[in-house]
């Protein structure tokens, strides 16, 4: 027996008294120690018996699908400012100017001007002209894997794929590109719900060094411009709206934000599903035999396993949301993970199906901060999977794979693999 048939899937639910009060004592910033591995069992109880869950700080916890959908559609009500909510948190250095710049935490009318400069350079005629390179790529990583039998999903394969994808977007040197992952993963990973003084210092210090090298790659643009239509840096340098240019400021932050958003959850995405394919052996069978089925088992895993699966808004002024009355000034945190897999919105949703539809998850999000990039992710993980499965149809785990251990971001560090 291999090791991928002695594995099952987590349990998603826990007996009916534990999840009472595992309901009411969670707190997002003390964790349970089993929460990384699995926290389906809490987002379940939370769901079931506490859905509007205040937290000891008094911030919310939303579970239910339809009320996270509610307020991702509501921006005006629902800020995504976070000036207020990090700066006890990062202080006034790097790590706040930048994550209360970048297009994800920012309301119109910067929102708005990021997002036209980033979307004009991801048109669907844009990224249809990716699919070659794309393709060229993973079969040059598949290659390279066949020639070594045990090899790591994520480093060798899932994080190698965006970097280059987004690398090329912003016209970043090939050769310049080694330091991308790192840097992301240092400034990502403090905006989990409790930062080390060590997590704080690496993602200051990984803000600093990712400044000095855009700054010398936007000056050279500046000199160089390149193709607006497909080039992202040259549409955000020269891009106008409202009769306003980016500042230089907020020019380089939403250029680190580009590169660490579109490499961390595409990472996620295509480690995630080459995970649960092994974990559920059945609906691998499936898709290898019915590949058709391919676009509606990358939205399956997009549901399933989030790569993001936590947000948050501020409350700008008094409403209610789930028949709980919110003074302005509430902090919430919209539970992506817990939301998708909501019973009164996704049937069976514990079950891993690969032919899943209607699936009208919310991996990114909805409103007007609905991902700019997740047709370009879509792309990146079908053409992965698809072209992995078709060459190692009969790949199993070769170790225990390591959980990132973040919150925020659902993904693996490393996936150890023969590949048959």
């Amino acid at each position: 027996m291999t090791l991928m048939q002695t594995l099952s899937p987590p349990r998603p639910r826990f007996e009916a008294m534990v999840a009472q009060a595992a309901a009411s004592a969670f707190d997002i910033k003390r964790m349970p120690h089993d929460f990384i591995d699995n926290p389906f069992p809490y987002y379940h109880a939370l769901r079931e018996h506490d859905p509007m869950h205040r937290m000891p700080d008094g911030a919310y916890f939303l579970t239910r699908y339809a009320d996270c959908e509610a307020v991702y559609k509501d921006a005006r009500t629902f800020s995504s400012d976070k000036k207020i909510e990090f700066r006890p948190k990062f202080g006034d250095g790097p790590l706040f100017e930048h994550h209360t710049t970048s297009l994800v935490f920012s309301d119109p009318p910067l929102h708005t001007h990021v997002r036209r400069a980033i979307q004009g350079a991801l048109s669907p005629r844009a990224i249809a002209e990716m699919e070659g390179g794309l393709v060229a790529l993973v079969d040059h990583l598949i290659g390279r894997m066949a020639e070594k039998g045990d090899v790591d999903l994520i480093e060798d394969f899932a994080s190698a794929i965006p970097v280059e994808i987004i690398g090329n977007l912003l016209g970043v040197p090939r050769q310049e590109r080694g330091p991308l992952r790192a840097w992301s993963l240092a400034i990502l990973g403090a905006l989990e719900p409790v930062l080390s003084t060590e997590q704080l210092q690496r993602g200051n210090e990984a803000v600093r060094d990712f400044l000095v090298y855009l700054k010398g790659l936007v000056d050279d643009r500046r000199r160089r411009p390149g193709d607006p239509e497909k080039d992202v840096l040259t549409r955000l340098i020269a891009g106008e709206h409202d009769g306003r240019t980016l500042s230089e400021t907020e020019l380089l932050q939403n250029c680190i934000f580009i590169l660490n958003a579109g490499h961390e959850t595409t990472t996620n995405l295509i480690g995630n599903a080459l995970h649960a394919l092994t974990q559920w052996p059945n609906e691998r069978r499936r898709l290898t035999a019915d590949p058709s089925l391919m676009k509606t088992a990358i939205e399956e895993v997009l549901r399933f396993e989030s790569p993001n699966q936590l947000g948050n808004r501020i409350v700008t002024q008094d409403t209610e949301i789930g028949g709980v009355a919110m003074p302005r000034g509430t902090l919430i945190t919209l539970c992506i993970g817990a939301a998708n897999r909501d019973q009164a919105q996704f049937p069976d949703p514990d079950r891993f199906d690969v032919a899943r539809n209607p699936n009208r998850h919310l991996a990114f999000a909805s409103g007007i901060h609905v991902c700019a990039g997740m047709n370009l992710a879509r792309l990146e993980g079908r053409i992965a999977v698809e072209r992995f499965l078709a060459r190692f149809p009969d790949y199993e785990l070769a170790g225990e794979p390591v959980r990132s251990p973040r919150a925020r971001f659902r993904g693996l560090l490393a996936l150890p693999t023969r590949l048959g």
